[in-house]
């Protein structure tokens, strides 16, 4: 077998629920409803790495096109990271975006943010949205991450789940 050749997408309109979810489900595990991440992922702008026709990698940004943009998650399948598609969905979301970015970071993915050029921000917070039993993992490690983070003191690392996602 020869070296893999990852393909990049900008503004990924063929990413669907059908796509996506058997993706995600090997990073956060979860019950998660189609019709609401196909909803969810039409509103969101969607950067993807793709090794042949299989999602490897992921970026998406909800933005106003104008004042804000966030970067709701970075992923990259386990097995793809290190080879840095992280970093070049990172490069094209800045390349690519209308707005500044903020986001928050996993505690333990500063370094990872800081080579690829982003600077500290401001500290993030999270208010808890209850759900129904079939909540996602996602809620849970986010909460995992705010319990953490509100027991240390300084700095300005996230509570918010967006991780390293290399």
């Amino acid at each position: 077998m020869g070296q893999k050749t990852i393909s990049y997408q900008v503004n990924d309109r063929k990413l669907n629920a059908s796509l996506f979810l058997p993706f995600v489900d090997q990073i956060w595990s979860g019950d998660y409803d189609a019709s609401q991440t196909e909803e969810a992922l039409s509103k969101t702008w969607n950067i993807t790495a793709y090794d042949d026709d299989v999602l490897v990698g992921c970026l998406r940004i909800l933005t106003d096109g104008y004042f804000f943009g966030t970067i709701t998650e970075l992923l990259v399948l386990p097995e793809y990271r290190n080879q840095g598609i992280g970093s070049r969905l990172l490069s094209l979301a800045r390349e690519n975006t209308p707005t500044m970015l903020y986001f928050g970071a996993k505690p333990g993915a500063e370094a990872f943010y800081e080579k690829n050029g982003c600077q500290k921000s401001l500290p993030s917070y999270l208010i808890e949205k209850k759900r129904p039993a079939q909540s996602s993992k996602r809620l849970e490690i986010a909460a995992e991450h705010a319990a953490a983070e509100s027991g240390k003191s300084g700095g300005s690392k996230s509570s918010f789940e967006n991780g390293d996602r290399r």
